[in-house]
């Protein structure tokens, strides 16, 4: 009896379970085909694939503004007068004024030399100038006596005009004497040799006690520091728009000189100049060559700064900045979004009915990662991201983007700069 009563037991048990899978079964299964709405409906990709295929684009705003052109070349730092101090006498060197790396300024003092001889000389001269002067006045007193007694008739015209050849001879050689006192004079100068321009001294040749020459080495060289030059040179494409900002057609009455920056670099480079710590260095254009070299295809051009800080150096290598022209109410957009199909450019436009719209566009300049472009308006909405997979006609969905997004796809519209015009 006992075991009759455990078998219906089991049998219960098992029934009990079997229905409450069944249960289960039939509430987790979809009910009139409810299965099509499932996992699909969650996530982006099917969100737009319900909306017939509508795909998300980033788009930036094509803004019109003043746009600079701006030229970069490499340079170098060249001093606008320079000279090597030389004797123009065989001498001993008796003082040395100057010392290497001295600032001077014109008319000091550099080297004196050995000048006994030359005074010993013009003391010569001068005695030489005494003493025909004295003869002069003698013969002068002689021929005033001659013309007294030539009125007189107490002697003949021939003599009065012996007297009178001997009186212009005497004044020929006193004018002579009188030369050679001022070729004493000069010469005698030349033991003493003054800075003919303001600038620094680089290393001195010579000690006190060696013997020079005008043949022999250079005493010391000396380079003007402030105003100093920069001597860089242009592609002959850019000379049109160089010779049109210096103004070179009426002399440059018209404008002001075109500006030339230096571009700073190094510790005291990039970061510096735009904090305004450290400022770029501005001068101006002084110098275009009046012919284009043509091994080269290039033109040399020099520019003049103010140097009183002393930033920059003979032979120095820089790098400078040249505004040539500004192109006012320009369409810009960033370079990222241009597409580059052989020679064609374009982009795409979404238009009011939220259609991509491929539009071919030239590009008139490019700097840094935004180029000026011709073909479309100022506000219309560009696409920056999201272009690779879009097709002209497409209904998309246009957000905000960020340039910083289109910078990571530069390389792929980075030949632009060479379609620029």
């Amino acid at each position: 009896m006992s075991r009759t009563k455990a078998a219906a037991g089991l049998v219960l048990v098992a029934a009990i379970a079997g229905g409450a899978y069944w249960w289960q079964t039939q509430a987790a299964r979809p009910v009139d085909g409810a299965a099509s709405a499932g996992p699909a409906a969650s996530g982006p990709a099917a969100s737009g694939a319900a909306r017939g295929g509508v795909q998300t684009v980033g788009v930036v705003t094509a803004q019109r503004q003043d746009v600079p052109v701006r030229v970069e070349a490499s340079g170098t730092v060249v001093s606008l007068n320079a000279v090597d101090i030389r004797p123009q006498v065989s001498s001993i060197v008796r003082e040395v004024l100057v010392k290497d790396g001295q600032m001077l300024k014109k008319g000091q003092p550099l080297f004196r030399f050995d000048d006994r001889g030359d005074r010993a000389n013009l003391d010569k001269a001068r005695a030489q100038i005494a003493r025909n002067r004295a003869t002069l006045a003698d013969l002068d007193r002689q021929y005033k006596r001659a013309l007294d007694l030539r009125a007189q008739n107490f002697i003949a015209q021939s003599a009065v005009d012996t007297v009178q050849s001997q009186l212009e001879a005497q004044r020929a050689l006193l004018q002579s004497d009188e030369a050679a006192l001022q070729s004493t004079q000069v010469s005698l100068g030349y033991n003493e040799i003054r800075s003919p321009l303001d600038g620094r001294a680089g290393a001195v040749n010579v000690f006190v006690g060696s013997l020079v020459q005008p043949s022999g080495t250079v005493l010391v060289n000396i380079a003007q520091i402030n105003p100093i030059g920069v001597s860089f040179t242009l592609p002959e494409t850019q000379l049109g728009a160089l010779l049109q900002a210096v103004n070179l057609g009426n002399g440059g009455k018209d404008k002001s000189p075109l500006e030339a920056q230096i571009v700073l670099t190094g510790s005291a480079g990039r970061g510096a100049e735009a904090s305004g710590t450290n400022p770029a260095i501005k001068g101006k254009i002084s110098f275009v060559d009046n012919s284009v070299d043509a091994s080269s295809g290039s033109i040399r051009v020099k520019a003049e700064f103010d140097n009183s800080a002393g930033q920059l150096w003979p032979g120095q290598y820089v790098r400078l900045r040249l505004i040539l022209r500004n192109i006012t109410n320009a369409v810009v957009v960033p370079q990222a979004a241009i597409i580059l199909r052989g020679t064609e450019r374009s982009v795409y436009v979404v238009g009011e009915d939220k259609t991509a719209k491929l539009v071919p566009v030239q590009i008139r300049y490019p700097f840094g990662e935004m180029a000026v472009v011709e073909g479309i308006q100022a506000g219309d909405k560009v696409v920056l991201e999201g272009k690779q997979n879009l097709r002209p006609g497409a209904t998309v969905r246009d957000v905000p983007a960020t340039l910083d997004a289109g910078v990571g796809r530069r390389a792929a519209s980075s030949p632009a700069a060479g379609a620029s015009k």
